[in-house]
């Protein structure tokens, strides 16, 4: 019986996951969505291979609290006090319960913004959309995580070192990963990678042994 680790960049599955129902609303809706997604990795079609759950990794940073200037609103927004943060904080009081998943959680920047999505710039640009046009709901707030591609990679090659497991599965597309993946595999270790529809980018797809996800056929309960 194979031995399965999934380890998961937070950050890249949420974005996702919104996209394809598997973020909602509820907080705890979106945890149970989670482990049954990542359940779904263990599933052999063929049945020829079982594969057992080491442990789900789950790699995030805590919501933003800092105040931060809303262009379009023209002032300064709490976002300690927004529904977003209350929503991810649940989400991970919700995560700290399941059964063999280990929360790993980095840091923020101390420097967030909120910028125009990249879309209504390029319309902006391209003359079809006018300034005029622009909604409260055409800007995103960015800020930069610190520590959580450290910890991922750093978790990867701990277990291939430890041969704690046959097998990772990486929900990620970033290109980071190379060198943790690279190691991992010549520890002998099966990478299965999951970009969740995303283009991989910075070759990483020539470094794993397969490519599988599951976010097509997920339906909500």
């Amino acid at each position: 019986m194979a031995t399965t680790a999934i380890l998961i960049d937070g950050g890249f599955y949420r974005k996702l996951g919104k996209k394809y129902g598997l973020i909602v609303s509820s907080a705890k809706d979106s945890a149970d969505i989670l482990i049954k997604y990542c359940y779904k990795h263990l599933q052999d079609e063929k049945a020829t291979n079982p594969r057992h759950l080491y442990r789900i990794f789950y790699y995030d940073c805590p919501p933003a609290d800092m105040d931060v200037y809303h262009p379009f609103e023209k002032k300064m927004i709490n976002l300690k006090g927004t529904s977003t943060y209350a929503w991810a904080n649940e989400f991970f009081k919700q995560l700290k319960t399941k059964r063999k998943l280990a929360l790993r959680m980095g840091t923020l920047s101390n420097y967030g913004e909120y910028t125009l999505k990249p879309e209504k710039l390029s319309s902006l640009f391209n003359g079809t959309l006018a300034l005029s046009d622009i909604q409260k709901n055409d800007f995103r707030f960015t800020v930069q995580q610190k520590g959580v591609d450290m910890r991922i990679g750093l978790d990867i090659a701990s277990l291939a070192y430890k041969k704690q497991v046959d097998q990772i599965i990486l929900i990620a597309g970033d290109s980071d990963f190379i060198p943790a993946v690279k190691h991992a595999r010549r520890e002998g270790i099966d990478v299965i990678l999951d970009c969740m529809g995303a283009a991989v980018t910075g070759g990483l797809a020539e470094h794993i042994d397969g490519m599988c996800s599951h976010y097509r056929d997920y339906t909500t309960p």
